[in-house]
């Protein structure tokens, strides 16, 4: 008898070992949910369902019946899958979608949500929803290096943005700020028609009106990983782009992995985000532009760790614009911000598109407002525009500087406007080479030297608005640094994303009560207070073991949605040992 009880013990303990090393793949996804094993599911070619029409000059085409992906099946996107007004997209709770790879730049595959039409991707922190390239095996081996595989996910809608086709267009592929075909109406950066499939807001010339309670949807707990391929020459997708989104959209628990691009960029739109992540990732963490006035909470980002392992082209934490093509429309990006968390990776000289390589990078008469922050370890802390270009001139109020600057008006060289419609407040910089720029560039970021930081901006910047400045890496509780080898996904030394103690907010600007933000009475997008990480039970992060702190429901300690004695087994042995 007692032999037979080792034997099962072995056994068991084979077995949870086994489900363990299956949550790193997510080989197991969606098991609480009653989903079958990844590995057995029957793929499904997207054009082959029922109602695909395809759509000349798109490389893709529209699914005029909707379509509903249930978590039995694994869906390969093998072109640009759109979702037409009038239809909806549901996924269910713990299914992998995975986009087909293509060597012609213009065909590569993604999935559109128009204007009109619905996606309700409502996974749950146990059953999300994983969108991937098609090479992922989901067994953990696909590196983490692997970067702009497939387009990215876009939804579209009927909220306000700033275009005008006097001052940013006509459409022209691959120009900068080119994007508007019409007053109102733009196509998705990285596109290369005119097709309405492409295009966001509304065409004011023909009478249309914005919407800012338009509703696209839900997208929550749901990851976009290996995104951002090239769709035109200076044009990439993103690894979730919002376009003229309404707040009545829910985007919620998103988490982008390994993007070559911009990780989630938002033109226009009122759309409201909580609970964001983005690893890894090329050029911006978060991105705004044409107008976007929402509101966020809860952002964390993380860049790769600057090693020759990875293909590096990392830009800011925020890039913050108000039109890409420097005019003075209006209304001007005003989004508020609470509670982000943005690593960089020190890097010091730009490559291809990097702006300036900051925390927060605040271009093209921008507003907005970023509240009781982090941003660690990139070169600037936060640069800002100053000099005037473009159509722009100091009478019509200047730059993203003016709108900052405390310096009471008119505007000019050495004054604001009045406004102070910039608010970068309460935030806390961890090893920033320089607080404070004035106009970095590409053009003079690696080699050259920004405009002169005055003294009245270092007063305003670290006295009147409390922002805090920290030397190297000595934040107690807090460490932006990781090792990792990238070749197998392994992480030999974690970075903490967490302060402790908590950062004070003492006579900060505190979230509003408005049935959106919450109460963080800390800096940074985590609480200090144990088991309350929202990275747990869901993210890449916990899945390949990237950031102290990140844990699983603490009794289900082999993911396979039930708390059993193979959970006993697994604890018994490591009873006494460290968490982290």
């Amino acid at each position: 008898m007692k032999n037979k009880q080792i034997l099962f013990k072995s056994m068991a303990v084979a077995l949870a070992i086994g489900a363990f090393s299956g949550l790193k793949a997510q080989s197991n996804l969606g098991a609480e949910c009653g989903c079958p094993p990844v590995a057995s599911r029957t793929e499904v070619i997207v054009s082959s369902m029922p109602g695909y029409t395809a759509i000349p000059n798109t490389y893709g085409g529209e699914m005029t019946l909707g379509a509903n992906f249930t978590c039995d099946k694994t869906y390969i996107l093998d072109k640009k899958i759109y979702i037409p007004s009038g239809q909806t997209l549901t996924i269910q709770p713990g299914t992998v979608i995975k986009g087909a790879p293509n060597a012609v730049p213009a065909e590569a595959t993604a999935l559109v949500i128009m204007r009109g039409g619905d996606i309700i991707a409502n996974g749950t922190e146990s059953c999300p929803i994983v969108f991937t390239a098609q090479e992922d095996p989901m067994d953990g081996t696909y590196p983490v290096t692997n970067k702009g595989k497939w387009g990215g996910v876009v939804v579209n809608g009927y909220a306000h943005n700033n275009l005008t086709l006097a001052a940013n267009g006509p459409f022209t592929v691959g120009t900068a700020g080119k994007l508007a075909v019409a007053d109102g109406l733009g196509t998705i950066e990285g596109f290369q028609t005119t097709n309405p499939q492409d295009q966001y807001g509304v065409n004011l010339a023909l009478g249309e009106t914005f919407n800012d309670d338009d509703n696209s949807g839900i997208m929550r707990y749901v990851s976009i990983r290996h995104s951002g391929a090239i769709l035109a020459l200076g044009g990439e997708i993103n690894g979730l782009t919002l376009g003229s989104v309404g707040r009545n959209t829910v985007i919620e628990h998103i988490e982008i992995v390994s993007c070559a691009d911009d990780n989630i960029e938002i033109f226009g739109g009122t759309v409201n985000l909580k609970y964001c992540t983005t690893l890894f990732g090329n050029d911006d963490g978060f991105d705004y532009d044409h107008g976007w006035t929402g509101k966020a909470q809860f952002l964390f980002s993380m860049k790769d760790d600057n090693s020759a392992n990875w293909s590096i082209d990392s830009d800011n934490g925020f890039e913050c614009d108000s039109d890409d093509n420097k005019s003075n429309n209006t209304p001007r990006s005003h989004p508020i911000i609470y509670n982000a968390t943005c690593i960089g990776n020190a890097k010091s000289t730009t490559t291809a598109d990097n702006t300036s390589l900051a925390g927060i990078c605040a271009k093209e008469l921008t507003e907005g407002e970023i509240y009781n922050s982090l941003f660690a370890n990139f070169k600037n802390g936060m640069n800002i525009q100053k000099s005037i270009s473009g159509t722009r001139s100091y009478a019509a109020g200047g730059e993203a500087w003016h709108n900052w600057t405390n310096i009471p008006g008119p505007a000019s060289a050495s004054a604001g406007n009045g406004s102070q419609s910039f608010k970068v407040k309460c935030n806390t910089f961890v090893n920033v080479t320089t607080p404070i720029t004035i106009n970095a560039s590409g053009s003079n970021q690696g080699t050259g030297t920004p405009q002169a930081v005055g003294t009245a901006d270092y007063t305003q910047f670290v006295t009147t608005d409390m922002n805090t400045i920290v030397a190297g890496n000595t934040l107690p509780g807090f460490d932006y640094t990781y090792t990792v080898n990238t070749a197998t996904n392994t992480w030999t030394a974690k970075n903490d994303v967490i302060p402790n103690p908590a950062l004070s907010v003492s006579g900060c600007p505190t979230a509003p009560v408005d049935g959106f933000f919450e109460p963080a009475p800390f800096r940074g997008a985590f609480s200090s207070n144990p088991g309350q990480n929202w990275l747990s039970n869901w993210t890449y992060s916990q899945l390949v073991g990237a950031t102290k702190g990140v844990a699983a429901c603490p009794t289900d300690l082999n993911y396979d949605g039930v708390t059993d004695v193979l959970d006993f087994l697994i604890f018994a042995p490591a009873f006494g040992q460290s968490c982290n």
